[in-house]
């Protein structure tokens, strides 16, 4: 019975791993639509353009494949881990009639020397349960922020180079979380293997899966910059029965770099649900994009642990170049 248990909380570790992180693909559909049939590439299905959209000569088949296979934004998370940044970070845990029950305030500065990076907290104000006695983490969500945007212990070698990187996996179960993790967050609409009663749900641009969903693309101004944005969002009918309730992605036209992503995904079975929301947007600085913003909304419950709903927001500002 205890290893049964043992099984069943690294599978629940894990469901929470993938859906909780901060990072993903698309945005918002706007304005009055046309449709072209995308017939040439992989993906086959119609795809909604906006009347500029169209009348520009615009190659559907080019850019859903430059969706598809899109590196800029796992790149813009790899370099932030080359720059010295300060960071703003806000961390709220709810509880029953949305009460604050925890919560952390935090400064920190990520240092560069020799070749590693290490974070430095400047200033920290906790509430709440948030951590244990032990200085341990209470919340799998805390535990998670920590891995992706805290360095307490000199990381050295890293590099930017995205080539062969988002197929790498390291040894043992940490690892392969790490790497389906990646999947998710870096490489939206991929199979996610490894997550129980899922299947290929989150393939949303497959077979099975792609007929349940509108895709639409328009042209709008993000920032002061001219970009393309791509949408997907459930068709009537389907609201229920699939991963993505909202994604979309602003790409920058001048080079197809993602300026900013907004999801959101949800989800329930009988073993886990969650209800999740993110926004992350990306700025230029110098000849590197690096993010900027990140905001994440989240709800979620799986057996035997305790239902955790938390927000927080990370605001990071890089030295100027």
């Amino acid at each position: 019975m205890g290893l049964l248990i043992d099984v069943w909380n690294t599978q629940l570790r894990k469901i929470f791993l993938y859906f909780s992180s901060p990072v993903m693909l698309v945005f918002l559909p706007a304005g009055t639509h046309a449709q072209k049939q995308d017939t040439t590439s992989v993906f086959q299905l119609p795809i909604s353009l906006d009347t500029f959209t169209v009348k520009s000569g615009f190659d559907v088949d080019a850019f859903i494949r430059r969706v598809r296979t899109d590196t800029t934004f796992y790149k813009a998370f790899k370099s932030m881990h080359l720059v010295p940044y300060s960071a703003v970070n806000s961390f709220l845990v709810f509880g029953k009639n949305d009460r604050v029950i925890a919560s952390m305030n935090s400064k920190t500065q990520q240092l560069r020397s020799s070749g590693c990076r290490t974070t430095k907290v400047l200033e920290q104000k906790v509430t709440g349960d948030f951590f244990k006695k032990s200085g341990e983490y209470n919340y799998y969500t805390a535990e998670l922020f920590a891995y992706l945007f805290l360095a307490p212990n000199p990381i050295c070698n890293e590099s930017d180079v995205v080539a062969g990187s988002m197929n790498e996996r390291g040894k043992g179960q940490n690892e392969k979380s790490k790497y389906e993790l990646k999947q998710l967050i870096f490489n939206p609409g991929s199979k996610v293997s490894g997550v129980p009663l899922m299947g290929d749900r989150a393939s949303i641009f497959e077979q099975g899966e792609a007929e349940k969903y509108n895709f639409k693309i328009h042209q709008q101004q993000y920032d002061g910059q001219d970009c393309y944005v791509f949408s997907i969002t459930p068709k009537p009918g389907y609201e229920h029965s699939v991963i993505y309730d909202n994604l979309t992605t602003w790409f920058r036209k001048s080079d197809y770099s993602i300026v900013a992503r907004d999801y959101s995904l949800s989800y329930h079975t009988f073993v886990y649900d969650f209800d999740v929301r993110m926004k992350v947007r990306t700025k230029q600085t110098g000849n590197v994009l690096l993010p900027t913003s990140i905001a994440y909304d989240g709800n979620w419950h799986v057996l035997t642990k305790k239902r955790e709903r938390v927000k927080f927001n990370v605001e990071i500002e890089y030295p100027k170049p």
